[in-house]
């Protein structure tokens, strides 16, 4: 089940990022984006362990 949620989360935030570029609410490449916002990936992950623990 916590694959599930991982994965879900992964889509979700996939297809926000590729909903802000079309809307023109980012303008740099993926690159950059990644080296910004690479923190999101280790809360994700958090949120997916602790709600596998219930």
């Amino acid at each position: 089940m916590g694959s599930n949620i991982f994965a879900a989360l992964v889509l979700i935030v996939l297809g926000l990022f590729f909903l802000a570029r079309n809307l023109g609410w980012i303008d740099s490449g993926l690159g950059s984006l990644l080296a910004t916002w690479w923190p999101v990936v280790l809360v994700a992950v958090g949120v997916g362990m602790l709600l596998r623990r219930k």
